[in-house]
This record gives C-alpha cells, sequence and structure tokens, in this order.
C-alpha cells in the first residue's frame, strides 16, 4: 500500500478514487470530498476539516482520527468502514452505509447521525444530538450513552447492552429491539413500537410504553413513571410500585403494587389484561 504521511490537502477530491493507500497525520482542510469513491483506505491520526470527506468509498479504517464541525456529512454511502478512537464533532455522519463498526467514539454533536445504515456495531460510544439513528437496522450497542430526543426512530433489529439514555420518543416506530441493563429516561417511550423487549432495565417516562405490539419488561423498575402502557399489549414484570397504570390492550402486568389503575371500559376490554399486585391493597381502581 502506498504511504501518505503528514500532508495538508486543500481543494476539491484531492484523492478523489484513492486506492490501497496509508494515511498517516495528514490534515483534509477546505476542499470538498477528499476521499470520494476511495476503497482499501487506512487512516491514523489524521483530521477531516471539510464536509463529504468519505462518500461512496469502500472498505475503510480510520483510527485517532478527528471530524471537526466542518466535516459534516462525513460518510455516506459507504460499505464497511471501522472508526477506533475519534471524535466526531460534525453532524449528519454516517448515511445509507453498511457495515459501520465504532468503537471508542464521541459524538459531541450527533444531531441526524447514523441515518438509514445497515449492519452497524458500536462499543464505548457517546453522543449528544437529536435523531440519532433514524431507521438503521441490524445494529449491536455495548456501553452507549446517549444525550438527544427522537432517537432510533423506526429502527429494526437492534440489540443493546449497558446503555444510557437521556432521550424523549426513544425508538418510536421501531421493530424487533432488545435493550438490556440500561437506563432510560424520557417522556413517551416506544410509541408505535412492534417486539420491544426491556430486561433488568430502569426507566423514568411520562406515558411511557404505549400504543406497542408485544412489549415485554422483565425484572425492570419504573420510577416515576404514569399513564404506562395505554393501548399496548403488554407482558410485564416490575420491580417495586408502577405509579400509573392507563387502558393496556391486554396482557400481564406484575408489580409489587400500582398507586393508579385507569381502565376505561369504553375503550378497552378490562378482561384482556391480567393484573397482579404482589403487595395486597395497593392498587385504586378507576373506572371511566
Amino acid at each position: 500500500m502506498r504511504e501518505i504521511r503528514q500532508e495538508y490537502l486543500t481543494g476539491e477530491r484531492p484523492l478523489f478514487k484513492g486506492e490501497n493507500l496509508k494515511i498517516y497525520d495528514t490534515i483534509f482542510a477546505e476542499g470538498e470530498s477528499p476521499l470520494k469513491e476511495s476503497s482499501n483506505i487506512e487512516l491514523y491520526g489524521s483530521m477531516f476539516k471539510w464536509k463529504y470527506p468519505l462518500w461512496y468509498a469502500k472498505n475503510i479504517f480510520a483510527k485517532d482520527c478527528t471530524w471537526f464541525e466542518m466535516g459534516r456529512a462525513g460518510v455516506w454511502y459507504t460499505d464497511n468502514i471501522t472508526v477506533k478512537n475519534a471524535v466526531i464533532e460534525a453532524p449528519k455522519n454516517f448515511r445509507r452505509c453498511h457495515g459501520v463498526a465504532l468503537q471508542n467514539v464521541h459524538f459531541p454533536n450527533a444531531a441526524e447521525t447514523l441515518w438509514n445504515c445497515d449492519g452497524v456495531t458500536m462499543e464505548q460510544v457517546t453522543a449528544k444530538g437529536d435523531y440519532f439513528a433514524m431507521n438503521s437496522q441490524n445494529m449491536k450497542l455495548k456501553n452507549f450513552e446517549l444525550v438527544g430526543n427522537y432517537s432510533f426512530d423506526g429502527v429494526k433489529n437492534m440489540e443493546i447492552h449497558n446503555a444510557k439514555l437521556l432521550s424523549k420518543d426513544a425508538f418510536w416506530n421501531s421493530e424487533n429491539v432488545t435493550v438490556y441493563d440500561s437506563f432510560i429516561s424520557g417522556e413517551y417511550l416506544g410509541w408505535n413500537a412492534k417486539n420491544l423487549t426491556l430486561i433488568n432495565c430502569t426507566i423514568e417516562s411520562l406515558q411511557g410504553m404505549c400504543y406497542i405490539e408485544n412489549l415485554v419488561m422483565k425484572n425492570c423498575r419504573l420510577l416515576n413513571t404514569t399513564l404506562a402502557f395505554e393501548y399496548s399489549t403488554v407482558d410485564a414484570e416490575i420491580k417495586g410500585k408502577i405509579d400509573s397504570v392507563m387502558n393496556p390492550s391486554g396482557g400481564t402486568i406484575q408489580a409489587d403494587y400500582i398507586k393508579e389503575l385507569i381502565i376505561e371500559k369504553d375503550k378497552v376490554d378490562p378482561g384482556k389484561t391480567v393484573i397482579t399486585c404482589r403487595m395486597d391493597g395497593n392498587a385504586e381502581k378507576m373506572a371511566g
């Protein structure tokens, strides 16, 4: 492979269609699309300071690299990219990519990042920004932290371990998502999802887990979670209390006790949901 070291590259497409390159400590400054349609590229300690650096690329490995704020829309339509030990300040990164592996990556401005991607693995990733990972699929996340609303809208086939999510409207319209050992805080969690499973999770949510088809919760805690499960089919095993439950469509709910249970018989059939409180006499039922 040809090596490029400590270059300062400017102008449009300086390495257009580059192949079989090892690039060290190089700055891609003002000038769009420096590595457009490139393949078999290794980048070490390099910096992207302008727009669209890696479009329509294949087989990219980047380690200890930095995307600055103007390196926006940085990786689109690219297949098989691995990024390790990076700071990606630029928003709107990773669109319509296949085979994305991110390890020890920080996204301080992750707005509209990871859209419509397929085959994504993430480990030790932190992100701040709205609309993270919309309409992506086949994702595996481990040790992930996010501050940003409307995350994972429309995702399919995703598994998350050890995450902290501060995110309103997370997992809307999602399908086949399983979350393990995580903390989630945000209003309206999971609306319109199908096959959402939460295992060993702690959740804080106003009107969380509503309008869901096949919600499964195992060994979860609900803190300050009110008006939960409206119009959801649910199999929920909750440790401790639930502040309020409203109009579940069917299934089973187990908790130590439910502070307020709202069942409106003109909207749901009470006979379709079995509710078990481990501490008898602590549920108040309000029927409309």
